[in-house]
């Protein structure tokens, strides 16, 4: 399909550049089959969820990914993206054509790494010197790596060190939050709880490819970054248990889908997953894991955007965001939330 059949207008204030307080203050347009569009806040999700229904949420935790150094006299940004051993990581390099294989960069708090290969796509394989694990290294050298439409109208401050984590955050390895869970309190989930809705957590490290815009023209040349993700074999037995009982699977974010489709056959069956996805989910895909889908509101013309149209249908689609503009819900990580149920 072409790109450019999921462009859309965003007027730049509707870019939320801070979350709604308390978090699930944040508003949340419902849109459930045929029925109109429906003006909600996310505290009302137990009052429209059934009981038996299951919230699939992913439990990483962001990195301090984002580091500023220097290769002699040059500045070099750099932006981690995945895991590839202990020691080494895939970066996206900012200034790279002043880097060259072998070079040794020096980062704030004596953090040093070799740039050892450079990718097709543009990428490095940073090595990181000394003993000390490269997470210790980044919590002293790094910064929280807000995406560019944030970082680039304020400065990254103390309030995002606990506003870009959700309360799910454990397995340490993302380089953006899975932000649809960002609206969660421990009140929400004490009256889903009550409710009879089911948590499940899956973990997928989140990339810096998630903030990248598409520039083929085709989404058929678009080509994913991969990210690693993991479900073990008792969550799966239970999403299916649920679904076979009549209850629905509900991704809370993109990374939450993406995985459990990654891990679902041909059959509906959702099976314990271990490695790398970079599926990549556009109209026409046959969903096989989930019946429903929370999420913030995208980019235009990004793999997410495509993702939802996916879901609920391109021109479905385009109207929803139609009128969340006009309503002025804030966009993007920071910004409100949808509940997709087609």
């Amino acid at each position: 399909m072409r790109v450019d059949l999921f462009d859309f207008d965003l007027p730049q204030e509707r870019i939320a550049l801070r979350p709604a307080r308390p978090r699930d203050a944040a508003r949340m347009l419902v849109v459930q089959g045929g029925a109109p569009f429906a003006d909600h806040h996310v505290r009302d999700l137990p009052e429209l969820l059934r009981q038996g229904d299951v919230l699939v949420f992913n439990d990483t935790r962001v990195i301090p990914a984002q580091l500023e150094g220097r290769r002699g006299e040059a500045r070099i940004g750099a932006t981690l993206h995945k895991r590839i051993d202990l020691r080494r990581w895939q970066a996206f390099v900012r200034n790279a054509k002043r880097l060259k294989t072998g070079d040794r960069i020096a980062f704030p708090a004596d953090v040093h790494a070799l740039a050892e290969e450079r990718h097709a796509d543009g990428s490095w394989t940073l090595f990181f010197e000394g003993d000390e694990p490269v997470e210790v290294l980044l919590e002293r050298a790094g910064r929280m790596p807000l995406p560019p439409y944030i970082a680039g109208k304020r400065e990254t401050d103390e309030a995002d060190a606990s506003d870009y984590q959700t309360m799910f955050a454990r397995e340490k390895g993302a380089v953006a939050a899975p932000t649809a869970a960002l609206h969660f309190t421990p009140e929400l989930v004490e009256r889903l709880d009550a409710a009879g809705i089911a948590r499940e957590t899956l973990t997928l490290h989140v990339g810096a490819g998630t903030f990248l815009p598409v520039k083929a023209d085709d989404t058929g040349d678009h080509r994913m970054h991969a990210e690693w993700g993991r479900i073990d074999a008792a969550t799966a037995d239970r999403l299916n248990a649920a679904r076979a009982a009549g209850g629905r699977v509900i991704a809370v974010g993109t990374t939450s889908l993406r995985l459990l489709e990654s891990a679902a056959g041909e059959d509906n069956v959702i099976r314990p997953f271990e490695g790398d996805t970079s599926i990549f989910i556009t109209p026409g895909y046959r969903f096989k894991a989930i019946d429903g889908l929370m999420t913030n509101f995208h980019l235009p013309k990004s793999t997410l955007f495509m993702l939802v149209s996916a879901l609920m249908g391109l021109d479905k689609m385009q109207a929803v965001y139609a009128h969340a503009i006009a309503e002025e819900y804030r966009f993007y990580s920071y910004g409100d939330s949808s509940l997709l149920l087609p």
